[in-house]
C-alpha cells in the first residue's frame, strides 16, 4: 500500500515529467495523453451548477468530502483542458481542505503553463483551481476544521 504523497511531492513529480521533453508540442502531447486516462464523468453530474464558470471550454466538476479527504472528479469537452484538469486532480485530489487551501501549485508556472496556454485557457485553469480551492474551503466550514 503506497502512502499519498504531498502536494508538494506531486508538484515535483509533474515537473520532473515535464522536464523530459524539450518541445512544447511533445509537452502538449503528454497533457493530451493524460487527460486521455482521465475517467469519465457520469451524465448525471454533467449539469450547469457543476460547470467550471470562467472556461471557454465546457469543464464539468465535482468533489466529495471523504475521511476527512477531497475528492475530485471531472471532465472537459476539450482534449487539453481536459488534461489540464487531470493535473490539478492529481495534485490536490486526496488531501485535506486546509492542504488544498493553503497549495501554492507552483508546477504551473515552473512547467511555463501559464506562459503557453492561451490567455483564454489560462483563465479557465484559474477558474479549475478557483473552484478545486472553493470546494475545500466549504468543505472545510462545514466540517468545522481549524
Amino acid at each position: 500500500m503506497s502512502e499519498i504523497k504531498s502536494i508538494a511531492e506531486t508538484e515535483e513529480e509533474i515537473v520532473d515529467e515535464f522536464s523530459l521533453f524539450d518541445s512544447w508540442d511533445e509537452k502538449y502531447e503528454y497533457i493530451i495523453d493524460m487527460g486521455k486516462k482521465l475517467k469519465p464523468l457520469e451524465d448525471e453530474h454533467k449539469k450547469d451548477e457543476n460547470k467550471i464558470k470562467g472556461c471557454q471550454s465546457t469543464v464539468w466538476m465535482v468533489s466529495e468530502l471523504k475521511d476527512g479527504k477531497v475528492y475530485y472528479r471531472a471532465e472537459s469537452d476539450a482534449v487539453i483542458v481536459k488534461g489540464l484538469v487531470s493535473m490539478l486532480i492529481r495534485v490536490l485530489s486526496g488531501h485535506a481542505p486546509q492542504e488544498i487551501i493553503n497549495a501554492k501549485l507552483d508546477f504551473i508556472d515552473k512547467i511555463g503553463m501559464k506562459q503557453h496556454l492561451a490567455q483564454t485557457r489560462s483563465n479557465g485553469l484559474l477558474s479549475m483551481v478557483k473552484q478545486m480551492k472553493l470546494d475545500a474551503t466549504v468543505y472545510q466550514a462545514k466540517a468545522g476544521m481549524n
